[in-house]
């Protein structure tokens, strides 16, 4: 039984080396698809053959584009998503949403200047427009969207400037996220990044600022793991506690930890954080490399050494 064990685990990495890698880290290791569950991938399966089906009766739908685009991508198919959303922006170049979700996956496959790029003019094409919520994909637990499309583009034009390291824009970014943030939950997950920022900046009265309408009692729906390192940089929660239960408990401990290596590095303990990103880098690549907090550890890991 061991041996065929073997036999099996060797397969699998043979497959997984036969396959194009989905981006390169910024460490230099290959990125290939996410391992997901087969019950998991058939589900999704279904859900891109249904959105492939409506895309080819209305090939000109600017929102068939979308959905068959992120369906692609929630199956680690990024490059092929991002090929979806060029085609929906050489066809609806007046569409935000086509440069909105292509920025997205161009910071999933580490490639921060195209989608500083594609968010920019996304901005700029729902400036002095009404906002709109933003339908998820893969609905959270009480189905309810917390996220518009005006969010989305701060949100993740403040992060591919974050990535790339340039923390005054990221900052600029946020700020404009924050003042569209009209629940709780995009609330803390904006405020997370625009602390965060802000202490890389230096700026810490500005961050202290961002951390006083946070409490313990909001109603979070879907990111609970901001809201309790919020409330650790409000010294309500220890940041070794916080990082064990993470761990212990599955609680999205790329986000956690994440949260408490950037801690550890704004306050000048840069071994302390090496060696929590290190973890992250280490432990996760096969599964989680596609999230944000994996990413930035990617980012700050390569700016360390």
């Amino acid at each position: 039984m061991f041996q065929l064990m073997l036999v099996l685990l060797a397969l699998g990495a043979g497959l997984q080396e036969t396959r194009a890698p989905e981006a390169t880290s910024l460490l230099g290791k290959p990125l290939f698809t996410p391992s997901i569950s087969p019950e998991r991938t058939a589900a999704l399966e279904k859900d891109l053959a249904a959105a492939e089906a409506v895309l080819d009766k209305e090939p000109g739908s600017a929102d068939a584009t979308i959905w068959v685009g992120r369906r692609m991508a929630y199956l680690g198919r990024y490059r092929d998503a991002i090929g979806v959303f060029t085609t929906g922006v050489s066809k609806h170049p007046s569409d935000p949403r086509m440069l909105r979700h292509r920025g997205h996956r161009y910071i999933t496959t580490r490639q921060f200047d195209k989608a500083i790029v594609d968010l920019t003019k996304a901005a700029a094409l729902v400036k002095g427009r009404s906002d709109e919520v933003e339908p998820d994909g893969q609905p959270n637990a009480k189905n309810t969207p917390t996220s518009t499309l005006k969010t989305n583009i701060y949100y993740h034009l403040g992060l591919a400037h974050y990535l790339a390291g340039d923390f005054a824009k990221a900052a600029d970014a946020y700020r404009l996220c924050m003042e569209h943030s009209k629940n709780a939950d995009m609330q803390v997950a904006t405020a997370h990044w625009q602390y965060m920022t802000l202490r890389r900046l230096g700026r810490e009265a500005e961050a202290a600022a961002v951390l006083a309408p946070v409490t313990q009692d909001m109603a979070i729906i879907e990111n609970a793991s901001y809201h309790r390192l919020l409330m650790m940089y409000k010294g309500a929660t220890d940041a070794a506690t916080l990082l064990a239960a993470s761990r212990a408990e599955g609680l999205d401990a790329v986000t956690i930890g994440y949260g408490v290596a950037n801690w550890h590095l704004y306050n000048g303990r840069k071994e302390e954080a090496r060696t929590i990103l290190t973890e992250i880098t280490d432990e996760y690549r096969a599964t989680q490399w596609a999230g944000f907090g994996y990413v930035a550890a990617e980012a700050d890991l390569a700016r360390l050494r």
